[in-house]
């Protein structure tokens, strides 16, 4: 059946078969318009840092949290000896801090140290990680799998800080993770205030209009705990920690 021009209309299946494959000629995204104070992406560096340890020689990854803001591409950076989720945990905490508010969605990827389960139907959040978000009133949503686009802001500044700060600091020793961040904290400086190469302005003067825009914090931190279940023993005792 013909329409009122005299063409062929597709059927369902075929259309979308004819757009997938323009998709893919042509590449074609949608420009997102970035709301100041309303989500933070946060991830881990694929590059990691090292540390030389004073008695053997012997070079210690230090692995590199990476948290942007969209609007601002304000970032934060610091290094941590492990990736477990103590350490994801004071990461954000951490980050919380520097930034000095929350945003109202948070956008990590899907780590196991954040996230327990993904499915089509629903997405299981890690308890504490969770509990940490109620803290800061903000909403976890992670990044659809294999969807770097969801955090398109993070994933550029990964490489963006990959080469400004860990570039720079790969032939220096570090005797020590304090010794390390305290680097990392003068390049990031840098870095956020670094003047734009295709507008005015820098990610500093963009967060200090963004700021206003951010969720106070609360009045403390957010102290992260170890969740255990224990067996009460004869002597009516727990073990915990040895």
């Amino acid at each position: 059946m013909r329409n009122e021009s005299g063409d062929i209309p597709y059927q369902l299946t075929q259309f979308k078969k004819y757009y997938r494959d323009f998709l893919q000629q042509t590449k074609a995204t949608m420009h997102i318009a970035r709301r100041p104070g309303e989500t933070l992406e946060v991830d881990w560096a694929g590059q990691t840092a090292f540390i030389t340890d004073t008695d053997t020689g012997e070079l210690i990854p230090a692995y590199i949290f990476v948290a942007a803001l969209p609007y601002s591409g304000y970032a934060y950076v610091e290094s941590f000896l492990s990736r477990n989720q103590e350490a994801w945990i004071t990461a954000h905490v951490n980050m919380y801090q520097f930034i000095g508010g929350a945003t109202r969605i948070l956008v990590p990827d899907n780590l196991k140290t954040g996230v327990d389960k993904v499915t089509k139907s629903e997405t299981t959040l890690n308890r504490t990680y969770q509990e940490m978000a109620q803290h800061y009133d903000t909403a976890i949503i992670p990044a659809r799998v294999r969807a770097p686009k969801d955090k398109s802001t993070v994933e550029g500044t990964v490489g963006n800080i990959s080469n400004f700060i860990l570039a720079v600091i790969r032939n220096q020793q570090f005797l020590s993770l304090n010794e390390l961040n305290l680097v990392i904290k003068e390049r990031l400086h840098a870095y956020n205030h670094k003047p734009f190469q295709k507008k005015e302005g820098s990610r500093a003067i963009l967060y200090a209009e963004e700021r206003m825009f951010l969720l106070p914090l609360p009045r403390s931190a957010y102290e992260y705990a170890t969740l255990k279940v224990a067996t009460v023993q004869y002597n009516y005792h727990i073990s915990v920690d040895g």
